[in-house]
């Protein structure tokens, strides 16, 4: 059954403190799918905060982007598979080898996803060729998430540019998870590569993950209702 958009729809809880974050899931809870912690929260709080929030029916998307020895990685994902977490993020420029051994460690639970970062939303052609690549955020994309897909990751991380080309390549089972959503209202901050939530969606992502224009809003609970409310109605247009 395809999921609504309520619950294709990540809050990335890019605060700086435990009590911030459950404060807004409190009110964001019943008007979003998922929850993101990333590295900032992750560092404040530890994986304590994680299994609260799991413990009381909050599923999270855990991206801590590993990127390690396979050995490592592959530990760090089973760690995060035993904390209860829905999707885990590595990065798939490690390698095919550590993405399999990270595929294996959490084999036995089918509840978490393991997620391949491609190309990062604030990375464009200039940054690229500063460390050395060449080719554009594109064909790094579509190269990397081919890498990702044939050692059995379940979806990747993509800028909007790219889902409507991905999501022609693969399943409908491969998650494609978007960053760098902002609605036309919204200043694009440290983001290059964007689109609206309807625009993500209608390309074909299977979640939208939204931080500051909502966690940053006067009113976060209104300003995720209204996200929800241009999707769908983009939709019914369409």
């Amino acid at each position: 059954m395809k999921e609504s958009v309520k619950e294709r729809l990540i809050v990335a809880l890019d605060v700086e403190s435990a009590g911030e974050a459950l404060e807004l899931i409190a009110r964001l809870r019943d008007h979003a799918g998922m929850f993101k912690i990333g590295s900032q929260l992750f560092t404040a709080a530890g994986p304590s905060l994680v299994r609260e929030m799991v413990e009381e029916g909050a599923s999270i998307f855990l991206d801590l982007k590993f990127h390690d020895i396979p050995h490592q990685v592959a530990g760090a994902a089973r760690s995060a598979a035993e904390l209860g977490v829905s999707l885990f993020t590595l990065h798939a420029s490690g390698g095919s080898e550590m993405m399999r051994r990270a595929v294996e460690a959490v084999s036995d639970r089918s509840q978490t996803k393991v997620l391949a970062i491609t190309v990062l939303t604030s990375i464009d052609e200039r940054i690229l060729s500063e460390i050395g690549i060449t080719s554009s955020p594109a064909d790094s994309v579509m190269r990397l998430m081919k890498l990702a897909e044939a050692y059995g990751v379940d979806g990747v991380v993509a800028s909007p540019q790219e889902i409507e080309t991905i999501r022609h390549t693969v399943s409908n089972e491969f998650l494609i998870v978007t960053p760098g959503i902002r609605p036309a209202t919204s200043q694009r901050g440290d983001q290059k590569r964007v689109a609206t939530p309807a625009a993500a969606i209608a390309a074909g992502a299977s979640y939208i993950v939204v931080g500051r224009p909502i966690t940053g809003a006067a009113n976060p609970l209104e300003a995720a209702r209204e996200i929800v409310a241009e999707v769908e109605h983009s939709e019914e247009r369409n």
